[in-house]
């Protein structure tokens, strides 16, 4: 007896790790609330890190303080009572009205054409009735978009899955540093508007959050040249992908910038365009058909055909075109986050990543109202400027006549900054 509890007890211990390792891999995990919370909650591992499902999900009942994955825990705000009521009625969840297909911070976007499941739709309705209290500070505008899907292209969706702080905790954090020195900054807002305004970025990494996405292949390896966020994806030598592929509409099927490298032009027309949206279709079924076929399995691992070995999922995948839909979880700091906006949200990114960034610029919004606000004015609504450009702007303004040829500037340089004065190069 007394050697069956010991070999007990070490198939325990030693399964622990693998828990661990496991809901780290998959994007879920395990937790327990603070101390003096209340009571534990109830948490789930996502075994392929895909959409959720309550066919994906593992429960396997382990509650263990201070492991590696903390369970989301969320709090109580106003009106959750009339929401939970909506909910058991059956109505849609709201995002306010208009939010799909319109932004409050940044451009539109074309209409996305991504359906969900009833079984996903149920799963998110789930997620989204179970209140849970907390200290920690809420926002209740994020709150509202909680694990919802916001679509992007036309099968991508963004998701925000947790969140840490908000525009206090920046300011609170300012202060702390600051020290006495920050009796005469009495509104947040203006702290707030302040560190930015000096480029003051420690407050604002005190701030966290997470997203789900789900985005095709050639965008990830794009966002990922973003190297200050945790990022878990979806693995291909673990699971098969989905039979999912980004195809562009019409307008967005443009040619090769005639003065940028790295952009597009204008869109192409007529039987041109026609040819190039069914070789991007044709060759992306005809891919992963041949994935499958190497494969030999379904997407529930059962094999296809006995009389065949199939060939390893880490091998099969590169076959696949880069317009195949990849998933990952996603989370960095508000100040990295920023940082990421900043770039991707600018309309001279491509457009694929852009509606993307425009999505989160809203949630931005939502969750750090005064900070979305300043960073809007000091990042993207202003404009660098080189000491040498400063110089040409001063003597523009003391009434000189200054040409591109003595001001020091290249001829690009000088283009630039004749755009950001509104003036004609």
């Amino acid at each position: 007896m007394l050697a069956l509890a010991i070999l007990a007890v070490g198939q325990a211990l030693w399964a622990m790790p693998i828990l661990a390792v496991l809901a780290a891999e998959t994007g879920g995990g395990a937790g327990v609330l603070p101390s003096g919370s209340g009571q534990a909650i109830e948490y789930g591992v996502y075994r392929h890190s895909r959409f959720p499902d309550m066919h994906n999900i593992v429960d396997f009942g382990f509650r263990r303080k201070g492991t590696a994955q903390i369970a989301p825990i969320r709090a109580g705000f106003a009106g959750r009572a009339k929401r939970k009521a909506a909910i058991a009625k059956g109505r849609p969840l709201g995002l306010g009205p208009g939010l799909r297909g319109r932004l409050e911070c940044g451009p539109a976007h074309r209409e996305p054409a991504m359906s969900l499941t009833p079984e996903q739709r149920a799963e998110i309705q789930q997620q989204r009735t179970e209140i849970h209290e907390t200290r920690r500070a809420t926002v209740p505008a994020l709150e509202d978009i909680l694990f919802e899907p916001l679509e992007v292209l036309d099968h991508g969706f963004v998701r925000v899955i947790d969140y840490m702080g908000d525009d206090a905790a920046v300011v609170q954090a300012a202060r702390v540093s600051y020290g006495k020195g920050t009796k005469q900054l009495r509104e947040d807002s203006g702290l707030i508007r302040y560190l930015l305004r000096h480029w003051h970025t420690t407050p604002f990494e005190m701030c966290e959050i997470k997203y789900h996405v789900k985005l095709p292949i050639f965008v990830a390896r794009q966002w990922i040249r973003h190297r200050t966020a945790n990022v878990n994806e979806y693995s291909a030598r673990y699971s098969i992908l989905d039979r999912e592929f980004y195809l562009p509409a019409p307008q967005d099927l443009a040619a090769q910038s005639s003065h940028n490298r790295q952009g597009r032009g204008a869109a192409l027309q007529g039987a041109e365009a026609d040819r190039v949206l069914a070789l991007l279709r044709e060759d992306a079924e005809k891919c992963y058909g041949d994935y499958a076929w190497m494969l030999n399995e379904d997407v529930s691992g059962s094999v296809v055909d006995e009389g065949r070995s199939g060939l390893a999922r880490e091998l099969a995948r590169m076959n696949l075109t880069l317009n195949t839909y990849t998933q990952w979880y996603w989370k960095t700091d508000l100040h990295n986050l920023m940082h990421f906006l900043r770039l991707r949200a600018d309309s001279h990114a491509q457009y694929e990543l852009r509606v993307y960034a425009d999505i989160m610029m809203d949630t931005l919004k939502r969750w750090v109202p005064l900070t979305c606000e300043a960073f809007q004015e000091y990042r993207m609504g202003a404009a660098q400027i080189s000491a040498t450009g400063l110089q040409v702007v001063r003597r523009l303004l003391s009434g000189e006549g200054v040409v591109q040829e003595d001001s020091g500037l290249s001829k690009r340089e000088w283009r630039e900054l004749m755009e950001t004065l509104g003036r004609e190069p």
